[in-house]
């Protein structure tokens, strides 16, 4: 299990270049969606919002550390999944919260403000709790992660794509909303494809070390679905905005996590693979949890917020 800390993912230059332009292309897809008028609802619901920023900035990060700890897991795979519980939510949030019948409008509210939220906040809690994780600090050591540069970086992949995006939707607003319909699978779909073809060229590491991440990845995102349902029962939410809070604070952009493994840490195998494989069983669970929501409660008061973001 230690090897694991000293392998590299390879990845290369034109490749890393595709990633970050399908990552920007995400949040591109989640500006397109995203108006001034959900940053307004955000402020007429700070009790709700302020605790899914809580439970996403704070005490998944906390929880995730304290996982790793449980786990005696190795720096690679602990640092993986500490970046990934720093990652914003991607707007596959709305959409599995849509399908499970809860609050699209707090839903989207909550994406808007935790990716704006994220620039400043990511850079500070992974180089945070990594630095406090007993093997992943020797990790960042050896790398001498900068906070401030991770911050351009994570402000460049997020900033511009999202200002373009919102932009774009206030001026425009029926090309952002047929625009945003194709965006958003097709940069989900090059996500999707690059962790594939990444998969493919480094198979006999993946086969060799999958093992190592799995048990991990699957009770760590059990653990975040599990949080942001807590928090939603706890605050006594609504069930329809409880559904919302559970998929916010669950689902992470481990794209994003991916991109920042390459960029930062050399594609170090225990990040790329928790990352990576955090990607694809986050959505299955997701979507499964999604299905089976909804076919046990139905749509929870749907609104005129909600009819407007199904209808997109």
């Amino acid at each position: 299990m230690t090897e694991v800390d000293s392998i590299r993912i390879a990845f290369e230059e034109g490749s890393l270049t595709t990633l970050k332009i399908v990552i920007g292309a995400i949040l591109f897809g989640i500006a397109l969606d995203t108006k001034l008028e959900d940053f307004v609802h955000a402020a007429k619901r700070p009790g709700s919002i302020s605790l899914g920023l809580l439970a996403q900035f704070l005490l998944l990060p906390g929880i995730t550390f304290l996982l790793t700890l449980a786990l005696d897991l190795r720096g690679s795979i602990a640092l993986g999944l500490i970046l990934v519980a720093c990652c914003p939510p991607g707007n596959v949030s709305n959409i599995l919260t849509h399908r499970a019948g809860g609050d699209v409008a707090l839903s989207v509210s909550m994406t808007a403000v935790g990716n704006v939220l994220a620039i400043f906040l990511m850079p500070l809690n992974v180089a945070f709790w990594g630095g406090l994780h007993p093997t992943g600090r020797e990790l960042l050591r050896e790398i001498e992660l900068s906070a401030f540069d991770m911050l351009l970086e994570v402000g460049a992949v997020i900033g511009i794509p999202f200002v373009a995006g919102i932009t774009i939707a206030r001026l425009w607003p029926r090309f952002a909303a047929v625009a945003h319909r194709v965006v958003g699978p097709l940069s989900y779909l090059g996500l999707a494809g690059i962790i594939i073809v990444g998969v493919a060229n480094n198979w006999s590491i993946f086969v060799d070390y999958i093992g190592v991440v799995l048990l991990a990845v699957f009770l760590h995102d059990a653990l975040a679905l599990a949080l942001g349902y807590g928090v939603g029962r706890a605050t006594r939410l609504p069930r329809a905005s409880t559904k919302a809070m559970t998929f916010e604070v669950g689902i992470r952009n481990a794209g994003l996590g991916l991109l920042l493994t390459f960029t930062y840490f050399d594609g170090l195998g225990g990040m790329a693979l928790a990352a990576a494989w955090w990607g694809i069983w986050d959505i299955i669970a997701g979507l499964a949890v999604a299905v089976a929501w909804r076919a046990r409660t139905g749509i929870d008061a749907p609104g005129p917020a909600v009819a407007r973001r199904a209808a997109t």
